[in-house]
């Protein structure tokens, strides 16, 4: 468990082998409920390396001086990305008040 928003990670390793690879990572919001997106990848065993690019969100809440995973939203692909990315793209065009 993390006891700051920084340390924070997708990073997964298992058996010495990092199974998720975190790439990147942006803060969204902070304090006790924070949400941050991440960029990862999955270790394949078939071909030994990494998979494609993945991205999730994930919302921590703060408790008894840590971080803990409350909800999380797997965007599955590059497709399902953009066109999260375009949904919103248009709605803040065209805000409907």
């Amino acid at each position: 468990m993390a006891e700051t928003i920084d340390e924070i990670t997708v990073n997964y390793e298992e058996g010495g082998v990092l199974l998720v690879k975190e790439i990147d990572k942006e803060i969204l919001t902070r304090g006790a409920w924070t949400t941050i997106l991440f960029r990862y990848q999955d270790f394949d065993e078939k071909i030994d390396d990494y998979g494609p690019d993945r991205y999730i969100i994930r919302r921590y809440r703060k408790t008894g001086g840590v971080f803990r995973p409350q909800s999380k939203f797997r965007i599955s692909n590059a497709k399902q990305a953009r066109q999260v990315v375009d949904a919103l793209n248009r709605w803040l065009e065209d805000p409907k008040e």
